[in-house]
């Protein structure tokens, strides 16, 4: 289905469906842009929900007639997101050979084929890399996330409101980017200044670092760096490990060992007689019975002018105190190249990790969360299934173990002392297998469920907030949510610089130059929808070296090429987004945006990730 597409003009072309793909349809479509799919590896189900949105669907594979007849020639940009790099190398090359002027937008796994595609001015992101940072801060908690606007380092922070008063009364000029009132979980989404706030309301405010007080969010805890255990924790971990390690088939050959050697100190110290007729102290007897049965025998002592029963016992403590060591240390040495093995393998069970995170699957996202969790300095262990997993190369390098392993099945998660770990993180790619997973980490952290974040990786954005309302869980995550924006806001002349949670609700600080003579040229700032925030502006006509215009006031107008810096949920930036690309005549009121960002949303298949 084209629906004459090929003569359109100023629309998006998206290659793929699977994943981030239907999640860059749909936010196009709610901003209120064309968009039609080409896609080479159709799905039925999701065929018939962009069908059912009213979007052209093409099949076929991206060759030059396939993008004529989806309109290449009058696009304004054309995403790429094929599950093959290939494909989705081979689409973005023919696509800038035929419009140098292009904006194409590409998502490529291979780091060094994504360096040379930005060196000829495509924009090539990573699904696992803008992901990862949400994930990262649910696990450890942060209340602050840094981003940097022109150079400037600015960050968000989430604070607790000390007493009832308005925004301005508190915190002055600092730009409030949310409120969630105390004991809900509504979010109030860039609130004026004199918005009123109670004692304990979590504020989220958004200014250089040092203006802005320090996070005082009581679900806010700063990810906390291990300077690494003492002496005697590291003893004690050893010792812990070894015992916890030996089995019954070590442990009774060393319990025999010690009983031997107890009571032949006693009868040396009762029954060996000297030549000069004393006897032997309790630390002589000892050690002429470890000279005895580890065969070493330095002739200080003997039993040659010993009674004969005392021989007679000297026989017996050689024969069986050799056989004793021999087998214990036999079985030390398999003990010990057994665990090396198993940890080699990833298979080891990591007893006396205290204060970690688990990291369950290593696929692109995992590996990039524990990546950046190693980095914070968090402990990390990854749980994996597959044993010819791409990744463990990577996760031995940075000294991440990994244990193979269902975590589904309860001995998996005890393997990975679940029982002390300060965060989990379910990122398979397979929506049932988390959902499982979280619910048997709910059962085995019991009591603690409340106090560990559990951060759940599920495509379905509404099954997501479904899962919440119903098994508990506090950090649910759509990695193609949250990497989508990124996707649309290149297509369309936002570059997102960074997003993070408020609550449940995600937010996008991008920045947009402004088009001359577009619907935001000579717009000043207090028309603007009540769900943005302007943060910064950086003037075209300023001195290069005066940096940006902090904080704008509501009376600031935007010229034609500045660069404004803007944060607010993605539905309400692209739609300012689309409201600069319109002439001033064609943009509707600010108040009419709302309703189409809000309207209901398809039902999304569980098979597109």
């Amino acid at each position: 289905m084209t629906d004459g597409c090929h003569d359109w003009t100023g629309h998006v072309i998206v290659c793929g469906l699977r994943g981030v793909g239907l999640r860059a349809v749909e936010q196009l479509r709610f901003a209120g842009v064309r968009v039609v799919v080409l896609d080479d590896d159709p799905d039925p189900r999701m065929t018939a929900v962009v069908r059912n949105w009213g979007v052209p669907h093409v099949v076929g594979s991206a060759r030059l007639g396939t993008l004529e007849a989806v309109g290449l020639a009058g696009a304004s940009a054309i995403v790429c997101v094929q599950e093959d790099d290939l494909h989705t190398l081979e689409t973005a090359l023919l696509a800038r050979e035929q419009r140098p002027d292009l904006r194409v937008v590409v998502l490529l796994r291979n780091p060094a084929v994504g360096r040379a595609m930005a060196g000829i001015g495509v924009a090539v992101l990573d699904v696992a890399g803008l992901s990862a940072p949400s994930v990262v801060e649910a696990c450890l908690r942060s209340a602050v996330h840094e981003i940097e606007l022109a150079g400037e380092r600015f960050v968000a922070v989430t604070v607790t409101a000390s007493r009832k008063a308005t925004l301005r009364s508190l915190y002055g000029d600092l730009a409030p980017v949310a409120v969630v009132p105390a004991g809900s979980t509504r979010v109030v989404v860039c609130p004026g200044r004199d918005h009123l706030v109670n004692e304990g309301d979590a504020v989220t405010l958004l200014g250089t670092p040092e203006l802005v007080p320090a996070p005082t969010h009581d679900r806010a805890v700063p990810a906390q760096h291990h300077s690494g255990p003492g002496l005697l924790s590291r003893i004690r971990t050893a010792f812990g490990s070894f015992f916890a390690a030996a089995d019954r088939r070590l442990l009774l050959p060393f319990a025999g060992l010690f009983a031997l050697v107890v009571v032949s100190t006693a009868v040396l110290r009762m029954g060996y007689r000297g030549s000069d007729g004393r006897g032997m102290t309790v630390v002589d007897a000892l050690y002429f019975n470890v000279e005895t049965v580890t065969t070493i025998g330095y002739g200080d002592f003997s039993f040659h002018d010993q009674p004969a029963w005392l021989r007679v016992y000297a026989i017996g403590l050689m024969i069986v105190g050799t056989m004793l060591v021999a087998v214990f240390f036999a079985m030390l040495t398999n003990l010990l190249i057994s665990r090396r093995i198993e940890e080699a393998l990833g298979r080891g069970r990591l007893t006396g990790l205290r204060g970690h995170v688990v990291v369950v699957g290593l696929g692109s996202v995992g590996a990039r969360v524990a990546e950046r969790l190693a980095a914070e300095q968090a402990r990390v262990v990854v749980v994996e299934q597959n044993q010819d997993n791409r990744y463990l190369a990577q996760m031995r390098a940075l000294g991440v173990p990994v244990v193979i392993a269902d975590a589904t099945q309860p001995q998996a998660l005890r393997a990975v002392n679940l029982a002390d770990a300060r965060a989990v993180a379910v990122l398979t790619s397979d929506d049932l297998v988390n959902l499982e997973t979280g619910l048997a980490v709910r059962d085995q952290l019991g009591a603690r469920w409340a106090q560990v974040p559990v951060v759940l990786r599920l495509f379905d954005e509404q099954l997501g907030q479904t899962v919440e309302r119903s098994f508990g869980f506090g950090s649910v995550r759509s990695t193609a949510a949250l990497a989508a924006p990124w996707f649309v806001g290149a297509a369309l002349g936002l570059d997102v610089l960074g997003t993070f949670y408020v609550g449940h609700q995600p937010m996008l600080v991008g920045r947009l130059t402004v088009a001359p003579g577009g619907g935001l040229d000579g717009l000043a700032m207090g028309s603007l929808s009540a769900r943005t925030r302007v943060v910064a502006i950086g003037r075209a006509d300023g001195d290069p070296g005066s940096g940006l215009e902090y904080p704008p006031r509501r009376g600031t107008r935007f010229r034609a090429g500045d660069q404004a810096y803007v944060i607010g949920p993605y539905e309400e930036l692209l739609q300012l987004l689309r409201r600069d690309s319109l002439s001033p005549g064609q943009v509707t009121p600010p108040t009419l945006l709302a309703p189409e960002a809000t309207a209901p949303r398809g039902v999304i298949p569980r098979s597109a990730r």
